[in-house]
């Protein structure tokens, strides 16, 4: 079947770059449950992404652009789809410290995809110390539309050591179409739809009919005047290069209720306030004055719930059809010294926007085991997208996660980490995933603009324990 892709998935995949690769990463980390059949090694686990394809039919599928752009591009089937192409082997000098795996993460998420194949990776990484392994995932933002197409990372989860059956599907690739008949298709859609037909020609080519079209339905959300404001000058916004550094920090998910009970504020707020000390500390590490006035301006995509803002993770029924993902762009203000004044500037903010933003519902993205994360991050970066690069300073995606072990293959996965991509002029992203009683950070940066990225990560911990302290006086 030939789909054309929608105008935002057309904007998405036109934004890719040398410099800006578009994709979602997943870095999970894993250990050999001993109530598993057998290690997870990488014939496993091919077999594991076989049995789970038909559960996301969408990643045999490819690109085509139409000749001489006269529409937008199509999804087709891979004819020539190789599974073992897809998922990939590597392996770090056992025993290989986090250190190693995070460099290797930052090279892989370096890389643009092949966009002649299927636009998705996954590598299993062997040799890491303590007999884990790690699957890093990346998938193009265009093919996870987070509403009905799911990330693979996501699917290939199970709720036990032992995985689950999927019914097999008979698929057979359909044969490619010729550029000839591709052309046609287009023609005869033209001819169909004036309207666009002449958008077309009046910007002589599908591409800026399509980035324009995405950006106009797409922008009506968000609030016309806080777009036309300039982001503060900070380190975070500077040319990109085609190299990257990733750092992780894990928190526990019991510190955020504390602190969340204590302020009467949902954990989200506690979440970005945390990341607004570590920011405070970071811009003050290297050298730079605040003023009590500093602030830094985030696009925060990040799900909350319609009936009750104030409810932590495991609150709610995370199939219930009253959440939803919003984005909106924040002033997280770094040159307040005092943590709980600035939890209560977020939390005032957060709740203003929470009143006003119309959200994307998720009850489609529930499946099977609970939240996908990769795709509310996927969801999150498209909304990311629409603001001018001189609105904003960084991106802050925080998507909830399964609150029980899961398992892959039947290896349990102990970490989960977003790697979330760097938009033009955005030298850092931050990804926030809750899993399994704990919080993870990703830290995607540049490595030119932001080689101390680590000096961030370990801010977070600094402005948790600050947090802390606060709840006891």
């Amino acid at each position: 079947m030939i789909t054309r892709l929608t105008p935002q998935d057309t904007a998405y995949y036109r934004l890719e770059s040398s410099s800006n690769p578009m994709h979602i990463g997943s870095l999970a980390i894993v250990r050999d449950s001993a109530a598993a059949s057998g290690p997870l090694n990488y014939d496993r686990l091919v077999e594991l992404v076989h049995s789970r394809l038909p559960l996301v039919p969408h990643y045999r599928r490819k690109v085509r652009e139409v000749p001489f752009e006269l529409g937008r591009p199509v999804w087709i089937q891979d004819g020539h789809f190789d599974l073992t192409y897809h998922v990939r082997r590597s392996a770090l000098p056992a025993p290989g410290t986090d250190e190693q795996l995070f460099d290797l993460v930052a090279r892989l998420a370096s890389r643009p995809l092949d966009q002649t194949r299927p636009l998705w990776e996954m590598y299993l990484i062997e040799g890491l110390s303590d007999n884990r392994r790690a699957i890093f995932t990346k998938t193009h933002s265009a093919l996870v539309d987070g509403a009905a197409a799911l990330e693979i990372g996501h699917v290939i989860l199970d709720t036990g050591p032992t995985p689950r059956e999927i019914a097999p599907d008979a698929w057979v690739p359909r044969r490619e179409p010729t550029d000839a008949e591709l052309l046609a298709m287009a023609v005869a859609d033209l001819a169909g739809q004036p309207a666009e037909a002449l958008e077309v020609l009046r910007h002589t080519g599908a591409r800026a009919f399509t980035m324009a079209d995405a950006a106009g339905k797409m922008a009506g959300r968000m609030f016309a005047a806080v777009r036309t404001t300039t982001a503060p000058d900070s380190p975070f916004n500077a040319p990109t290069s085609r190299s990257r550094r990733f750092d992780v920090a894990a928190t526990n998910l019991e510190d955020y209720r504390k602190i969340h009970k204590r302020f009467d504020c949902s954990i989200n707020d506690v979440i970005l306030a945390v990341m607004t000390g570590a920011l405070r500390i970071f811009i003050q590490s290297r050298g730079e004055v605040l003023t009590e006035s500093a602030v830094l301006r985030a696009v925060v995509p990040m799900s909350v719930y319609l009936n009750d803002s104030k409810a932590s993770y495991d609150e709610h029924d995370p199939h219930s059809p009253d959440s939803e993902v919003t984005s909106f762009l924040i002033d997280l203000p770094i040159g307040e010294p005092n943590p709980v004044m600035r939890l209560s500037h977020i939390a005032h903010a957060t709740d203003d926007n929470s009143r006003h933003r119309r959200g994307v519902r998720a009850g489609t993205l529930v499946h099977m085991a609970g939240f996908a994360p990769a795709s509310l991050h996927a969801m999150s970066v498209r909304a990311a997208s629409t603001f001018a690069e001189h609105t904003f300073n960084l991106v802050i995606t925080n998507a909830p996660g399964p609150q029980q072990p899961m398992y892959i293959g039947g290896a349990r996965m102990l970490e989960m980490y977003p790697v979330s991509p760097l938009l033009r002029n955005q030298a850092s992203s931050v990804g926030i995933t809750s899993y399994d009683g704990r919080v993870f950070y990703g830290l995607n940066a540049d490595r030119d603009a932001m080689a101390d990225i680590g000096v961030l990560s370990a801010a977070v911990h600094e402005s948790m324990e600050e947090m802390l302290g606060a709840c006891i006086q």
